[in-house]
């Protein structure tokens, strides 16, 4: 999930290094982070490709001042992941099987656990170097289906919800498994001289069907930083604190991300207390890119919550409607042309891609203004200050799961597909 930082993250500092930028030295990435690809800096823009590519980093630094927000800031195409936002957010449902059953345990603190481990599980993936996802533009959506191995199904949709400020609404259900995630994102970030922060604003609510009394497992982000972006090494970090929570339990995780220190540290680390009220029940520990444990303090005894490096390949996979089955406005198809000359390496078709995409954006805001007529969301509607779903499900999860499907997906559904067993995976 690192790629999240939607307003932010640049290559930059491979292209220009000030004088006094540091070579060499212990300040060394981590290990395990890749290398920015910056072999796409080699596609010529023209035939004088280093000249092109020095004038746009002094464009985009020029843009820059300490404590501005970087909203209206145009990054240049090859700091980008080939994929929207939106679609990143599916990182966190990457690992089901951590969080699918849990609402047959009997004890309200192993619910929880198994909740904080499906949140914990979403931020090792990341892109190779430090990328940043394409900018959702506002009534961009995407959707997607998973297709569990024992037969069941999961679906998810995210939505643009908002431009100014940028709010990305999204759910996520798998009725049969007795799951259901409902959240937003509001970045914000500001530029502080060799580093770039952005605030994670929004939450993830996480819902387990089979377990109504629980209400609402609350779960919100930890802030994100981009190092060395001037000089010294470019290293992409999850910083501050975050909270996850069951208040009808009165069940809380606080979590604390740790940057890693000039001189000390180590990174991608946290460490966070498990209580219930005032009263401490575990301790969590361990790096969010490799291990991460769970110690409880009444037994002593202490057990994986999820191993990035043993279990992190094993990801669900979606399905994503083709590109010519699409709807104008669906992530993957109204980003298509910018995606394939990322993929291909051409710069040059990639700016003119992406510039696209935002006139037309800008147009359509201005046919808006001018008739007078606000834009409204289709698959979201905001309810007591928070974004829901516009969806009512049925009780019944086969009955739920055909609702799902076609209200997501109303001209594809299949008899196969929408006929999905309710079984729970173990």
């Amino acid at each position: 999930m690192m790629g999240l930082f939607s307003q932010a993250g640049s290559t930059f500092n491979r292209v220009v290094k000030p004088r006094g930028s540091i070579e060499g030295g212990d300040d060394k990435p981590p290990s395990d982070t890749e290398p920015d690809d910056t072999s796409i800096l080699s596609v010529p823009y023209t035939d004088s490709s280093d000249e092109d590519e020095g004038s746009i980093i002094t464009s985009l630094i020029s843009q820059l001042r300490v404590g501005m927000d970087l909203s209206k800031v145009t990054f240049p195409t090859f700091v980008l992941e080939p994929r929207s936002m939106l679609e990143r957010i599916t990182d966190f449902m990457s690992h089901p099987d951590l969080i699918f059953g849990a609402e047959s345990f009997d004890d309200p603190e192993e619910r929880f656990i198994r909740v904080l481990q499906y949140y914990l599980a979403g931020w090792h993936i990341k892109p190779k170097g430090v990328k940043k996802p394409y900018n959702p533009v506002l009534g961009e959506f995407f959707r997607c289906r998973y297709d569990y191995p024992n037969g069941t199904q999961g679906f998810y949709i995210s939505e643009q919800v908002s431009h100014h400020p940028p709010i990305s609404a999204f759910f996520y259900i798998s009725p049969a498994n007795h799951v259901k995630i409902i959240g937003e994102l509001r970045p914000k970030s500001k530029f502080l001289g060799n580093s770039v922060s952005t605030t994670m604003e929004g939450e993830n609510r996480v819902t387990l069907l089979g377990k109504p009394e629980d209400g609402e497992y609350v779960i919100t982000m930890p802030n994100m930083y981009a190092r060395g972006i001037l000089f010294g090494k470019m290293v992409l970090e999850l910083g501050d604190t975050c909270m996850a929570k069951n208040e009808k339990h009165g069940l809380y995780c606080d979590l604390e991300f740790k940057t890693k220190g000039f001189f000390s540290g180590t990174y991608n680390a946290l460490a966070g207390r498990v209580r219930k009220n005032s009263t401490d029940i575990g301790e969590v520990s361990g790096r969010w890119s490799h291990v991460m444990d769970f110690r409880n303090n009444k037994s002593g005894k202490k057990r994986v919550l999820f191993d990035a490096v043993k279990d992190g390949q094993n990801v669900s996979p979606k399905w994503v409607p083709p590109i010519e089955d699409q709807e104008p406005n669906e992530s993957r198809r109204m980003w298509n042309d910018l995606t394939e000359a990322i993929l291909d390496k051409d710069m040059e078709h990639a700016t003119i891609a992406k510039s696209s995409v935002e006139d037309a954006q800008r147009e359509e805001r201005k046919r808006r203004e001018e008739s007078g007529i606000p834009f409204m969301p289709r698959f979201f509607e905001k309810v007591d200050g928070r974004w829901q779903p516009k969806l009512r499900l049925p009780k019944d999860p086969q009955e739920a799961t055909i609702a799902v499907q076609e209200w997501i997906f109303p001209s594809t559904v299949s008899t196969s597909s929408a006929a999905s067993p309710t079984k729970s995976i173990p």
